[in-house]
């Protein structure tokens, strides 16, 4: 079957489906999180797989290759959601995945390898401040300290996992075996606008940006506004606002791959009469280069100390989360552009800033990733119909790319790059 269109519009009816009247948020572990699992169980069965949910809540089935000893290639993307994220976010790689095994299967009478299909679950993080849990299981690198992060209401991640009839202590039994693996394929639409900038729809991601989280607590002396001068003040607040402008000055300084945000403050206790004595604020610092990152995190922690010293402020620095940059395999990049250029799709190369699930899988096989253009709005054409093109014409380069790993003498992905 190779009616890319026609398989394109059921993938866009069933994001629909998926997303329905809440398309920006699928905390993990709630009840539009349940049922969007159970859609996407019945959709692999349909297909012809056998799907299972593992202990972190991982959606996964396979396609068996007829050969009992064959290895396994990875599909996968994540199905929850952030509080912004558009409809398309993480669920477009599951679908087409599907798509493709699916034709697969059909059209394939020996498969020389098994495809897995992976919905990872809470890459984005959104409910218990910490991403990539899903991936992690599988990568194998899970810690069961991280059993006792806790959401806003004082829920355990321990205590979601059981009520969602999940082990806990069985999570490291769900990981891969880095040697039964020959890699690993994201599909996913693009956060940013290069592809729609520049009209092009797809695009290879050559490396993806490392990123540490950090939350910064500053404590100053609350006073009131009208009582206390100006330089006897110890204020929390005004220390946080210099140390944003010293963070956005550093990394505009740098000139070079490298991003660093305050997305989030709190205010304790605060009015607009009240001098703040305790502030709370995320700090998110990314580059595709490890060295550069390293620096960063050391530069802008000497600076935040520099600030709260002047100030007077005490303050508290924890390391939330990080991931190192990783660079997509070479040997997968290549047929995945092979597979561009013969469809005579303009090749595009794509460094992401965001990181993915696939960032956390290189940690144990090889990865490609493709970007699909994400449209948002547009004067010329219905929205729908864009995209679904964009839709049909991944699908298309994607089964390119399959055909050519099963057609290929040799899939050792893993060999020494130079």
């Amino acid at each position: 079957m190779k009616n890319f269109p026609a398989r394109a519009l059921i993938i866009q009816q069933r994001i629909n489906e998926l997303t329905g009247e809440n398309p920006h948020s699928v905390l993990y572990g709630l009840q539009g999180f349940i049922e969007k699992s159970q859609k996407i169980v019945g959709w692999m069965n349909e297909a012809g797989l056998e799907p299972w949910i593992d202990n972190i809540g991982n959606i996964r089935g396979k396609l068996k290759s007829n050969n009992p000893e064959a290895k396994t290639f990875l599909i996968g993307s994540h199905f929850d959601k952030g509080i912004y994220s558009d409809k398309n976010d993480g669920i477009l790689g599951i679908l087409i995945g599907l798509d493709i095994i699916e034709n697969i299967k059909q059209e394939q009478s020996q498969l020389p390898f098994n495809i897995e299909l992976i919905a990872f679950a809470e890459e984005e993080g959104a409910r218990f401040n910490y991403n990539y849990l899903g991936s992690k299981a599988i990568a194998g690198n899970f810690e069961n300290k991280l059993l006792r992060l806790q959401d806003e209401n004082g829920n355990s991640l321990s205590d979601v996992l059981i009520s969602l009839k999940l082990d806990p202590e069985k999570i490291k039994d769900d990981a891969i075996l880095a040697e039964d693996i020959l890699g690993y394929f994201e599909i996913h639409s693009e956060p940013g606008n290069i592809l729609s900038d520049g009209g092009v729809p797809l695009a290879v991601v050559n490396s993806i940006y490392g990123q540490k989280r950090i939350e910064i607590a500053f404590s100053g002396i609350e006073g009131h506004a009208g009582t206390l001068k100006m330089d006897k003040r110890n204020d929390a607040l005004a220390a946080v606002a210099k140390f944003i402008l010293q963070v956005e000055k550093y990394a505009r300084r740098e000139k070079k791959n490298l991003l660093a945000t305050v997305g989030k403050i709190n205010v304790q206790n605060s009015a607009s009469n009240k001098i703040a004595g305790k502030v709370t604020c995320s700090l998110d610092i990314r580059s595709d280069n490890e060295e550069l990152l390293s620096n960063a995190y050391e530069n802008i922690y000497f600076s935040c100390e520099k600030i709260c010293d002047k100030r007077n402020i005490y303050f508290e620095w924890k390391l939330i989360q990080e991931t190192e940059p990783v660079i997509c395999n070479k040997k997968l990049r290549r047929l995945l552009e092979e597979s561009l250029s013969e469809k005579n799709i303009q090749l595009v190369s794509i460094e992401s800033g965001a990181v993915y699930d696939a960032a956390i899988i290189a940690k144990v096989v090889p990865v490609a990733m493709l970007f699909v253009q994400s449209i948002k709005e547009t004067n010329h054409h219905p929205v729908e119909d864009l995209e679904k093109n964009n839709i049909a014409k991944a699908l298309e380069v994607s089964e390119s790319f399959f055909q050519k790993i099963i057609s290929s003498p040799d899939r050792s992905f893993r060999k020494k790059e130079k």
